[in-house]
């Protein structure tokens, strides 16, 4: 038998369970892979509270790399041995082995390992899209990205610096202005002890910025439209602080005709052919070195519910790795 990270009711951590788990055959368009590293994200957490439903009982997670063991009779473009990563399709990726639609798989380049893999694909896909599709950013542009020294925010602000773009991040402490810093952040805003709409604002002349990419949702949403030059976009992708209240769009106009987008990963990469260029561009950059994940924490796979208390209390820095 395998063993699996599920929940039977919604809640906080506590209601995660190690279980064994049967892993029958694969369906003729599936591939059974044995997952060699696991990604923790914070739409995981957005799954057990209920935020994002799911139907009970389910297996959790959205991302792995492993080794593909078997596949189905219709599938033509995967064989056993052949090393790969995902992100999306079915939760199911806290476990050791499960299978999975084949055509939600990459291969993993031979340059780049298995942790890598499972910390990279959900958060550099999200950060390839909004740079690159979302509001494709070029040289000479200014961006704001919240929670910089996070998984995300570490991979926007190396990619952005090798797009020749000045990158403002917000962080919570001075270590990880520091690390942001490290990884290609031109201005770090620590907003805990400052206003980051005022320094936004200081910071740009008063002209404000471009782009304003946001994850923490209720607790920034009008300080980030504050930060926006006219005709500015916020990219909101996340609400790690809960959900935006109503608001009257009339404000959108008398800020600058002001652009807002509630983007998914999983739009982005629906389509087949989306998936492979996303990853495909991805891959490149972080095989050539311009962008390095940073993997910062590691826990047993079996430990799953204390990673996620660490990511929620903010306790963790770049991408976090659940080892089977």
């Amino acid at each position: 038998m395998s063993h699996a990270i599920r929940f039977h009711s919604i809640g906080g951590p506590e209601v995660l369970r190690w279980e064994e788990v049967g892993v029958g055959d694969t369906a003729p368009n599936e591939a059974r892979v044995r997952h060699h590293a696991v990604g923790l994200n914070f739409i995981d957490i957005y799954h057990r509270t209920g935020a994002y439903p799911v139907p009970m009982p389910s297996g959790i997670g959205l991302e792995a790399a492993g080794v593909v063991e078997a596949v189905g009779s219709a599938v033509t473009d995967l064989k056993p041995g052949d090393r790969v990563a995902y992100a999306g399709g079915p939760v199911g990726a806290y476990s050791e082995l499960r299978n999975i639609p084949a055509d939600r798989l990459v291969k993993l380049p031979d340059a780049i390992d298995f942790k890598t893999g499972a910390a990279m694909m959900l958060q550099g896909m999200t950060a390839q899209y909004l740079l690159r599709r979302t509001c494709p950013v070029q040289a000479g542009d200014t961006i704001l990205i919240h929670a910089a020294a996070g998984g995300v925010g570490l991979i926007v602000c190396q990619w952005a610096r090798a797009l020749g773009v000045t990158v403002i991040g917000t962080v919570s402490s001075d270590e990880k202005a520091a690390l942001a810093k490290a990884h290609g952040c031109d201005h770090t805003i620590i907003y805990t002890r400052e206003n980051f709409a005022e320094r936004v604002k200081q910071i740009t002349g008063g002209k404000g910025v471009r782009v304003v990419y946001d994850s923490i949702g209720k607790d920034t949403f009008m300080g980030s439209l504050e930060c926006l030059q006219p005709l500015g976009m916020m990219a909101l992708f996340g609400a790690a602080s809960g959900p935006v209240p109503l608001f009257d769009l009339g404000l959108l106009a008398k800020m600058g005709s002001l652009f807002i987008t509630r983007p998914t990963l999983f739009t982005y990469i629906a389509q087949r052919k989306d998936l492979v260029a996303i990853s495909g561009e991805l891959f490149d950059i972080v095989t050539s070195g311009k962008v390095k994940i940073e993997f910062n924490q590691t826990y047993a796979l079996k430990d799953a519910a204390q990673a996620q208390i660490d990511l929620v209390a903010r306790k963790t820095t770049g991408s976090s790795v659940l080892l089977p």
